[in-house]
């Protein structure tokens, strides 16, 4: 376990050495950095209570079912301008690039997930920008399209994010949310638009496949 005054490893150094590289599954366009049974994560997310769980170093389903739906169906990104809210290992972000986007923002309050997202971004040849912020107090940003993977895993965060997604939906901002049906997910809200068959390493699964959706809010053009 970690001790008082250990020094923090640096995250681009651990990621490199720790977590190996491996295409995603149901998506082998893309590789990333994934953790392992042999990777020491906690060495790098620290224990502490007020440490992010490195929930960006894992492929959830809810980022898979979009990135897949993103890269068979390009036309939806192609020469827009497009976030990934919560990106985690930047799947999404990534996906949106790949298909074509002309520019791709990837936004997680995890500083060691803004790491994992540059190294991933030069593995598979794409340019993001990855900002550490919170951002879902905020108003509504210059973009086109809001990809959201897999946030409804915690029901204060839900509410928070719902309320952000209908803020930006209300400037004129499409917004597209990928989940495999968490507890949180307000389905009541959402219209379902395409399902996919994805692997899940989030919310404490094996990552054993699941059906995952992509969903639309209500009102979305």
């Amino acid at each position: 376990m970690k001790r008082p005054g250990m020094q923090q490893p640096d995250p681009v150094a651990f990621i490199k050495a720790n977590l190996p590289i491996s295409p995603v599954p149901s998506i082998p366009e893309i590789r990333l950095h994934t953790a392992g049974p042999a990777s020491g994560l906690w060495r790098l997310a620290g224990r502490r209570e007020a440490d992010p769980a490195p929930y960006w170093a894992y492929p959830w389903a809810g980022g898979a079912v979009l990135a897949r739906y993103l890269l068979d169906r390009p036309e939806i990104v192609v020469g827009r301008r497009v976030l990934d809210l919560g990106a985690g290992s930047g799947l999404v972000a990534i996906a949106a690039a790949k298909a074509g986007a002309a520019a791709v923002t990837a936004v997680d309050i995890d500083a060691n997930a803004i790491a994992a997202i540059g190294l991933n971004a030069a593995i598979n040849g794409v340019d993001i920008i990855a900002r550490a912020a919170d951002i879902i107090e905020d108003p509504p940003p210059e973009i086109d399209l809001l990809v959201v993977g897999d946030l409804f895993y915690d029901p204060a965060l839900a509410l928070r994010v719902m309320a952000f997604l209908r803020r930006c939906q209300a400037s004129g901002i499409e917004v597209l949310i990928g989940d495999p049906e968490r507890a949180h997910l307000p389905q009541g809200e959402l219209s379902r638009i395409a399902t996919h068959i994805v692997a899940d390493f989030g919310g404490g699964s094996s990552g054993g496949a699941v059906p995952a959706g992509v969903f639309s809010l209500f009102g979305n053009s």
